[in-house]
């Protein structure tokens, strides 16, 4: 049906935390799933594709990343100035929007001086957003795309801001329209978001260099460099030692009739499904705390004009998004 696992746990989160209240008794465990559960079970996922689709949807994925990414800074930074709003929560909003969420925004908040409440600021403004898309998102791919797989997983990809809010809406979309197929949505999904991930490493040091350039030539200030080891999201190599761990076994399997020597055919496929359960879990309890994170009140301290950046990257972004995978997802064979 309509209604996936992932979804009902995101959306009880939301009414838990915004009826009840959470405890500060709780804030540890939410954040444990957040942090810890979310990456391991994205680890896990990698189970699920051969390190060939994975390089293959990754190699793909490459344009329609960076032109979306491109769009969300442009979109960001001259909004901002539109608005005159500080350039800071501008330059914010937009690496949040365009890269990788929260992650991105307290990587740059050092090298730009940003203040306490720009941090904020920023995180309220890409969770409203990003919790938005991951809920709305893979309908409306699959009103936009017709069902298709492969779109839809580029397009959620390349749309929503965080980690997390891309494994949810790939898991929602394939459990809502009961996708079996390999690689599902939620896999390309998850992939071409670790390729915008990866951009951390190159984008971050480059806003920031200029941001700096710019305040020095005004004879500002500047702030600390954030160092790029710091941006390294690492549980990507973790996401691809278990691909290879895959491939290795499959071409066992093929090749010798055993999976390193230890697993049949049988078996084998029982470690793999294993796998995968647990990695499906972890990512509904990571949910759950995503709900169970967004704080109503809160996020209505957000003031209009960040709000107006905000839906204007995010809305250049899905656009920009939608035409690049109608021209690049017609040459992925996965």
């Amino acid at each position: 049906g309509l209604v996936s696992f992932i979804l009902v746990a995101i959306v009880l989160g939301i009414i838990v935390r915004n009826t009840v209240g959470l405890s500060a008794a709780f804030a540890p465990g939410v954040t444990f799933c957040l942090k810890k559960l979310l990456r391991l079970g994205i680890i896990m996922l990698g189970i699920r594709l051969s390190i060939v689709d994975v390089l293959e949807i990754g190699a793909f994925g490459i344009p329609i990343v960076v032109g979306a990414v491109l769009t969300g800074l442009v979109v960001a930074t001259v909004a901002t100035r539109r608005l005159g709003l500080p350039q800071r929560l501008g330059t914010l909003i937009a690496i949040g929007t365009a890269i990788c969420g929260a992650t991105a925004i307290v990587a740059t908040a050092p090298g730009i001086r940003a203040k306490e409440e720009e941090v904020a600021y920023a995180i309220a403004n890409i969770t409203v957003f990003g919790i938005a898309a991951m809920l709305f998102y893979p309908f409306l791919g699959s009103l936009i795309f017709a069902g298709g797989v492969v779109e839809v997983g580029l397009f959620l990809g390349t749309s929503i801001h965080e980690t997390a809010q891309v494994a949810g809406a790939g898991l929602i979309y394939d459990q809502s329209f009961n996708v079996t197929t390999s690689p599902s949505a939620a896999d390309i999904a998850i992939v071409t978001k670790l390729v915008r991930n990866v951009l951390m490493v190159i984008v971050i040091p480059l806003i920031t260099y200029v941001y700096v350039r710019r305040q020095r030539a005004e004879g500002e200030e500047t702030g600390r460099g954030t160092r790029v080891v710091d941006m390294m999201p690492v549980f990507i190599l973790g996401f691809l030692a278990m691909a290879a761990f895959r491939s290795i076994g499959d071409a066992g399997i093929e090749s010798s009739g055993t999976a390193y020597g230890i697993w049949g055919a049988a078996a084998w496929d029982d470690v793999v499904h294993s796998i995968r359960t647990v990695a499906e879990y972890c990512l509904a309890m990571a949910m759950a705390a995503v709900g169970l994170g967004t704080s109503v009140s809160q996020l209505k301290g957000l003031g209009f004009k960040p709000f107006l950046v905000g839906i204007a990257a995010a809305t250049a972004i899905g656009a920009v998004s939608i035409g690049l995978v109608f021209l690049f997802a017609p040459l992925l064979t996965v």
